[in-house]
């Protein structure tokens, strides 16, 4: 899992570079070209830390996960449906309230600072996030904003939203993808009032040691109580999506903002499939939003992941598919109703091959730069890219990367002409924006 799954640096992009539509026709200019970003209305400085590229602001304020009969709508609306029905106040009002229209664009310091976690941690790399400028990003993940609906008082609530990352191209990793997340806070006693002698027991000790189980701030009856009560309200989650016989393990794992953190997975088609973090919350992290006197829990969830497996779906391009024959799968009228979705014609795929030697000199070279070019040059014409050979020279100790480019259109079948000009942008903005030089 990567560092922030709950939850390499790109060159500025040259104002001569022009990318091709998803279909290869006439070209447009890039984002890059003007002194700022312009995003949701709002526009935002350029400087030396800017990398995100036009075909990731063009995704801005699409909201799959709001699209009425879209399937990230659907199983949004099923988890919310679960925990409105599940956990009900003493008035009968939902105890979970759920915001769902928070926007992409945050502060870096929301991002990560807020979160706990240090500035030198692998998850803030530029190369693996899009930035706005060195204060401003797209977020990584929902959990950047935590603190914030912490600090308004809530005690319970749900957060559904798209997220950013930079990453390899295959048919499930996509540069935008949407999470949902919950957060469930306690009081002294709200924990442990249905426990024989609860106003005996309390949140907090003085003086105990951080250990692989607990915090050094937590009783350990409070994080027993909070532990049992994170898994059950998730077990129930996963029964209720994926049927009464699904089988469920606990992994231990690691995330910054949560202690002792887990993974849940599930037996699904005969093989261990991860489908949530979660964890008790760090205690500094209430601190610092205001909810130092409670203690809570919070997890982390992909919709796509769960789509794709819910409902069968073989690659997470189809979601920002526009074709009537995908969309109307999903038009039920309960969104508890199962949906077995058929696949479109499978048009033939078209590959071409890309070799290049790395920069010399000790410039730095990383992967995700070229797939980050790749997806904007290419879009969703790219199915896949995997590195097929690295290559370094015996005598000059110079290194070369073969890249297997698979191209496929969901609605149409390509031609080898089309995809030759998309191609032959791909070899030439390398040279270009990432200073390699091609062996063609």
């Amino acid at each position: 899992m990567r560092p922030l799954a709950w939850l390499r640096p790109l060159l500025p992009l040259r104002a001569s570079r022009r990318l091709l539509s998803s279909d290869g026709s006439a070209p447009r200019p890039a984002t890059g070209q003007e002194e700022s970003v312009e995003v949701l209305g709002r526009s935002h400085p350029r400087d030396d830390i800017t990398n995100v590229t036009a075909r990731i602001l063009a995704k801005v304020g699409r909201n799959l996960h709001n699209q009425s009969q879209h399937p990230l709508w659907l199983i949004k609306e099923r988890i919310k449906a679960h925990f409105y029905s599940s956990y009900m106040g003493r008035w009968g009002n939902p105890v979970f309230s759920v915001h769902d229209n928070l926007s992409p664009v945050v502060t870096v310091e929301q991002n990560f600072d807020s979160l706990l976690i240090p500035p030198d941690h692998p998850s803030r790399k530029r190369g693996d996030n899009y930035y706005l400028n060195r204060s401003t990003m797209l977020r990584a993940h929902t959990s950047a904003h935590q603190r914030e609906l912490v600090s308004s008082g809530l005690d319970a609530f749900l957060l559904a939203g798209d997220v950013y990352r930079r990453d390899e191209i295959d048919a499930s990793h996509y540069p935008v993808f949407h999470q949902m997340e919950g957060v469930r806070l306690f009081s002294n006693h709200e924990l442990f009032s249905r426990v024989r002698s609860g106003s005996e027991l309390s949140l907090f000790e003085e003086g105990s040691r951080r250990t692989a189980h607990k915090q050094e701030a937590h009783s350990l009856e409070a994080v027993k109580l909070l532990e049992f009560d994170l898994k059950q309200t998730l077990t129930r989650l996963v029964l209720h999506l994926f049927g009464p016989d699904v089988e469920v393990r606990w992994v231990d794992c690691y995330f910054p903002f949560t202690h002792p953190s887990f993974e849940m997975e599930v037996l699904f088609q005969g093989q261990w499939m991860e489908v949530l973090g979660c964890g008790l919350m760090e205690q500094q992290l209430l601190i610092s939003a205001g909810a130092g006197n409670k203690v809570g829990w919070a997890f982390g969830l992909g919709l796509e992941r769960l789509a794709m497996v819910l409902y069968g779906i073989p690659d997470i391009r189809l979601f920002w598919s526009q074709d009537e024959r995908f969309l109307r799968q999903f038009r039920v009228q309960d969104v508890q109703q199962p949906v077995c979705f058929q696949p479109l014609s499978k048009y033939p795929p078209l590959h071409n091959d890309i070799s290049f030697w790395l920069p010399e000199g000790g410039a730095a070279f990383d992967q995700n730069d070229f797939y980050e070019l790749v997806r904007s040059v290419g879009g969703d014409l790219v199915e896949r890219v995997t590195l097929v050979d690295d290559f370094q020279h015996p005598q000059t100790g110079r290194r070369s990367h073969c890249y297997r480019i698979v191209y496929r259109h969901m609605e149409r079948t390509l031609s080898q002409q089309e995809v030759g000009v998309v191609h032959q942008q791909i070899q030439s903005s390398a040279e270009a924006e990432l200073g390699v030089h091609g062996r063609y």
